[in-house]
């Protein structure tokens, strides 16, 4: 009954709803809520934004106190869950619980390479302005890319091949870019690439190993979430075990980094040599916090690899990102699912989430209109961030009551149509 909530029709594209929600759920939610809309999911997205304004407009961490504290946690891991919900996007567009087979899944196979096409030619446009905004859509695109031969799978298969990859990739990561720095075969890549020459970018290179979100570290937040997204989340059981899940993974990722930091000779030092910021904080909190800087190619930095800090990119900051992100879409589910009250509260959040690519694109296009230098430390105002937020919810809540997809989700829609015309 309660449960229902979570789900109001199919995935998209689909005519039957996957379970009919009781009478003034998805209302409460929405006044015309779009197909294939996950209330639990929209919150969790939704939060994975606002998370991200605080990581691009809000105040650096480096205030200290409270505030820093809020801006340091929204720091990388709004990115991971941002990430980890995409799997969910992959799994809807394919089918959820049931795979598309068929001419259905041909179809669903064009809508998600069109989808990514358009997210890869997007994130490279809103780079090339120039922001000092980290723009993850291309990485998103091109890792829609890389899991859709996987779509069909089970999740223990999809769970399997996921912890696998966040076992492996991030290493692999690591000696690839170390050939990079070390040989000139990337410059050669670059050199024929046509992405780097039209964005002006490291293209194909710096999105799989170079960038900001290179895919080789990313990629298996999609899987996970995919994997996720095979499971029925209108059973309580299933949330619970998730829980626990999601607490184990945070654990290990967070408590490994603190223990290898603490035990393991050489780890700190190396980070406080080749960290870029190493100044702040100190290494010893790359456990868990940017504080200590980011990882450096300029010299041996493998004491990174034992970090788990949201932006270091190895194994154990992928499995503590995927932990909280799993913890954060479990209490979305379950609160939305179990209490009225906070699906009437929670509504503007969820609006936010339901059209989180126009919101996340905007943000963007505002700070390149509005010439916000984010560059300079302590950071901008937190008015900024509480502007940039109330104008998101504010244009989320007014839209999604009169339109059933925000303006961006509408225009990817259209453009996967021509998926009607695969046999």
């Amino acid at each position: 009954m309660a449960h229902d909530v979570l789900f109001t029709v199919s995935a998209p594209g689909r005519p039957v709803a996957e379970r009919a929600a009781p009478t003034g759920a998805p209302e409460a939610i929405s006044g015309k809520t779009p197909v294939g809309r996950m209330v639990g999911v929209d919150l969790a997205r939704g939060l994975a934004v606002l998370g991200m304004y605080a990581a691009h407009v809000g105040p650096d961490p480096e205030v200290g106190g409270f505030r820093g504290w809020l801006m340091e946690l929204a720091q990388g891991r709004s990115s991971a869950l941002f990430a980890f919900l995409a799997g969910f996007s992959v799994v809807l567009l394919t089918g959820r619980q049931t795979p598309a087979t068929g001419r259905a899944g041909r179809q669903a196979v064009v809508r998600v390479v069109i989808r990514a096409v358009v997210l890869v030619a997007l994130g490279t446009a809103l780079t090339m302005l120039g922001t000092s905004i980290e723009v993850i859509l291309a990485y998103y695109g091109v890792c829609f890319l890389l899991v859709l031969p996987l779509y069909r799978l089970r999740p223990a298969a999809l769970a399997a091949i996921a912890a696998g990859s966040v076992l492996v990739l991030p290493q692999v990561l690591f000696v690839v870019q170390r050939s990079i720095d070390q040989g000139s075969w990337a410059e050669a890549v670059m050199r024929h690439d046509p992405l780097a020459h039209v964005g002006g970018t490291d293209g194909v290179i710096g999105l799989m190993f170079t960038g900001d979100y290179p895919v080789l570290a990313w990629v298996p937040f999609l899987i996970a979430g995919m994997a996720v997204a095979r499971l029925d989340l209108r059973s309580a059981a299933v949330r619970a075990r998730l829980a626990m899940a999601g607490g184990a993974l945070a654990l290990v990722g967070y408590g490994g980094s603190w223990l290898a930091l603490h035990l393991i000779p050489g780890v700190v030092p190396g980070i406080s040599m080749f960290g870029q910021d190493a100044v702040r904080g100190g290494a010893r909190s790359a456990w868990w916090s940017d504080a200590a800087g980011f990882p450096s190619r300029d010299g041996d930095s493998a004491s990174w690899l034992w970090a788990a800090s949201p932006h270091s990119e190895t194994t154990l900051s992928a499995i503590a990102g995927t932990g909280v992100a799993l913890l954060v879409l479990v209490v979305c589910t379950d609160a939305v699912a179990r209490w009225r009250a906070v699906r009437r509260v929670a509504m503007p959040v969820v609006a936010v989430g339901s059209m989180s690519l126009t919101v996340y694109v905007l943000h963007i296009l505002a700070v390149t209109a509005l010439g916000l230098n984010l560059g300079d430390l302590p950071g901008p105002p937190m008015g900024v961030l509480l502007a940039f937020s109330a104008a998101a919810v504010l244009l989320a809540v007014v839209w999604m009551s009169f339109f059933r997809r925000g303006p961006l989700e509408s225009v990817l829609n259209r453009a996967t149509r021509v998926s009607r015309y695969v046999a």
